[in-house]
């Protein structure tokens, strides 16, 4: 069994999938790809709602589609695939990892690409209060239920939380034949795309309840009843508000979680904004040589984006393979007035040919405001926008000439319109 590997990619979703062709399309020929599933693909395959692929093929597609045609593109390849095979950690580029077919494996790369993804979170992590019954899932459980294994979770369906995954099992709920008789928010806007709303939501006739969340849920064996509360500015339950729904299926879309115990133990250095490692513009980590991309850095709205993401992070990995990776000048990246964080963290001015490509997400709805990028007391750009909400990921692009006219240190804000 080989064991030496100038490139092994930790994870076969869409950003370990788009990461591997794009080392192997700049000139990597010994690359090795993980998967701990039996098959490629991640969470896409459980997605079977169209919309995926605008960006990336000017096609709209499934999420198995959309894996589909990396898949395709990898089997034209010389890159060695092993799913079915589980990564239990990673030291110094050593990845040990074990599978039912070679049993335990230490494997050697000269340069990791972290690809892991991110999980949701569940009942025990939010607390809701309440009996302990069946019935209730996390979105993302009962999607691949309903779309993979082929069993219906539920009838009479109370969705707390507005995440993408939430909005869209409203909608496949309702297709499938159940009432869903709510989507519950905690916050005063939706954590998912608008899109979103008005496609799974406004079209069925299914209400989203706003600044309100689940006080109490009850039942034996099953969900029989829940309890729903408006809240206040302080997030807490208004005594006197509470809705009582007859359910039997509680579906819970309450945000999700960069998988990062592997890179955390690897010593990657790790953002408490994004809860991902902290990133050059070309998505290497703290540890040289070692790379991470997609969910696992911070949650995507669009798998387009993660795409891209990653294919930055592979030709990376392949331009430090050839000794190619020095940063040069260096800028720290840093999250200022209404903004929650930014990816990435560090901009390296020697890798950047053009633009350097800037994620971030607000901390509240906005209006009509001004992106401003600031160097100390120098305005380097500003960009219009005229609605923003912490559901939807922003994007900018930052031209390498005004970059060079920075100093240490750059600061992305938002500065709202005066009424």
């Amino acid at each position: 069994m080989k064991t030496e590997y100038e490139l092994i990619i930790v994870g076969g979703g869409p950003a370990g999938l788009a990461a591997a062709l794009s080392a192997w399309e700049k000139g990597v020929r010994d690359i090795l790809l993980l998967e701990r599933a039996d098959t490629l693909g991640g969470i896409l395959n459980q997605c079977i709602h169209n919309g995926v692929g605008l960006h990336h093929f000017r096609q709209e597609l499934t999420g198995p589609e959309y894996a589909a045609r990396f898949i395709e593109q990898l089997a034209d390849t010389g890159i060695e695939v092993r799913t079915g095979t589980m990564v239990l950690s990673v030291v110094d580029k050593t990845v040990h990892a074990v599978s039912k077919a070679l049993g335990y494996q230490i494997l050697h790369a000269q340069a990791l690409i972290l690809t892991m993804g991110c999980r949701e979170r569940t009942r025990g992590a939010i607390g809701i209060p309440g009996d302990r019954p069946a019935g209730v899932f996390t979105a993302g459980a009962a999607q691949r239920y309903v779309n993979i294994e082929g069993y219906m979770v539920g009838r009479r369906v109370v969705i707390l939380g507005s995440g993408d995954i939430g909005l869209i099992m409203a909608r496949r709920m309702t297709l499938e034949g159940a009432k869903v008789l709510c989507c519950v928010e905690l916050q005063p806007y939706s954590g998912g795309l608008n899109r979103n709303i008005v496609q799974c939501l406004n079209d069925y006739g299914i209400p989203l309840l706003l600044s309100h969340t689940i006080t109490n849920i009850k039942g034996r064996r099953r969900v029989e009843q829940v309890t729903v509360s408006r809240v206040d500015e302080n997030r807490q339950p208004i005594p006197g508000t509470e809705q009582t729904f007859d359910c039997d299926t509680v579906l819970l879309s309450v945000g999700l979680i960069p998988e990062n115990e592997l890179s955390a133990a690897a010593g990657v250095q790790l953002d408490p904004r994004t809860n991902g490692p902290v990133v050059w513009e070309n998505m290497e980590t703290s540890i040289p040589g070692v790379f991470a991309c997609g969910n696992v850095v911070h949650v995507h709205d669009l798998v387009d984006f993660v795409t891209a993401e990653s294919m930055r992070a592979g030709a990376a990995a392949a331009r430090y393979l050839k000794g190619e990776d020095a940063p040069g000048k260096t800028l720290t990246v840093t999250a200022g007035p209404s903004v929650t964080y930014t990816v990435p963290q560090r901009i390296g001015l020697s890798r950047v040919e053009k633009t350097a490509e800037v994620f971030f997400r607000v901390n509240h709805v906005i209006g009509s405001a001004q992106i401003v990028v600031d160097s100390g007391e120098t305005r380097l750009a500003a960009f219009r926008r005229e609605h923003m909400a912490p559901g939807e990921m922003e994007r900018i692009l930052l031209p390498k000439v005004l970059l060079e006219k920075a100093e240490k240190e750059i600061t992305i804000s938002v500065k709202e319109d005066e009424a």
